[in-house]
């Protein structure tokens, strides 16, 4: 079983930067992708970033050139850094690994909220 433990939400104005973290532990031998989805009220939940297991990475466009998906194989953890963050932002933070044999597993959920 693996779980996912994020860090890192929090308040924040508009035009400042957070760094979001999510490390796994369990028995994790076959993920092919870390991801970061976020869903704001009212709204499905969307893909805000995601780096496959290559290392090749993948945007939504409304975060493209402000937010940036790294990841440390060593530590099991997948980072997110956001920069010039908008009100738009806001909302509540998922990670997401992707195992090849047993599908998804989902973080509880950070909180990221931007003031204009």
């Amino acid at each position: 079983q693996v779980q996912l433990v994020e860090s890192g939400g929090g308040l924040v104005q508009a035009g400042g930067s957070l760094r979001l973290s999510c490390a796994a532990s369990g028995s994790i031998f076959s993920i092919n992708a870390m991801g970061w989805y976020r869903q704001a009220p009212g709204k499905q939940r969307e893909l805000v970033a995601r780096i496959i297991s290559g290392g090749s990475t993948n945007y939504a466009d409304s975060v493209k050139g402000r937010f940036t998906i790294s990841r440390d194989n060593a530590k099991n953890s997948v980072y997110l850094q956001m920069n010039s963050l908008k009100p738009e932002d806001t909302a509540v933070y998922y990670c997401n690994m992707y195992d090849r044999y047993d599908g998804d597993y989902w973080g509880q959920g950070t909180q990221v909220t931007v003031s204009s």
